[in-house]
């Protein structure tokens, strides 16, 4: 096989992996974003639930009612549920180790980047592509393997983020407006 099919070949095989790490990444990141929404909603509501059990308790204590106290009691329960699923399920830790993963695999993806990049300008022997590439291979599964699970709404919110809405693309306008004028493309 001549050195052209041997780089095609590597090139295809590179370009789905950054394919897979960029879902990846954007799923990571999405995971966080939901898992640190939904904790703010739980934080909010024992805090709603809380001032409502006080303000009923006292009601109840103060203006001798019955049905407020027995109102207060029913929103206590609640908010003993909510307070044990949160001590069980640690959503602001859980959204940061999706967040630390996303941030490490970051790293992976622009480095799967910058080879394809090297590969197209013909800098690299096979050899030496191969050897990158298995590298971040070993890199990759190391993060898989301690990165953390994710949910199905991540998946769906990072397809809608990449397909969508292209959050993984820019036109040449919009990065010429983050560069400086000696930078752009069009001066």
């Amino acid at each position: 096989m001549d050195q052209t099919s041997q780089l095609e070949i590597l090139e295809a095989q590179i370009r789905e992996c950054y394919g897979r790490v960029v879902w990846t990444h954007k799923t990571q990141e999405k995971c966080a974003d939901i898992l640190n929404s939904r904790n703010d909603w739980i934080k909010l509501w024992q805090i709603i639930l809380s001032a409502i059990t006080t303000s009923g308790i006292s009601f109840s204590v103060f203006a001798n009612n019955k049905c407020a106290g027995i109102i207060s009691v029913l929103i206590s329960f609640v908010l003993v549920i909510l307070n044990t699923l949160v001590k069980k399920y640690d959503l602001g830790g859980m959204a940061q180790k999706h967040a630390d993963a996303a941030a490490s695999i970051w790293n992976i993806r622009e480095s799967y980047l910058s080879l394809l990049t090297d590969i197209r300008a013909e800098m690299l022997s096979c050899d030496e592509i191969r050897k990158i590439r298995d590298k971040l291979q070993i890199d990759l599964h190391k993060l898989y393997k301690g990165s953390p699970r994710t949910i199905t709404k991540a998946y769906t919110e990072a397809s809608k983020a990449l397909k969508k809405m292209e959050e993984m693309t820019f036109s040449d306008e919009e990065i010429d407006n983050f560069l400086p004028k000696s930078l752009r493309k069009v001066q």
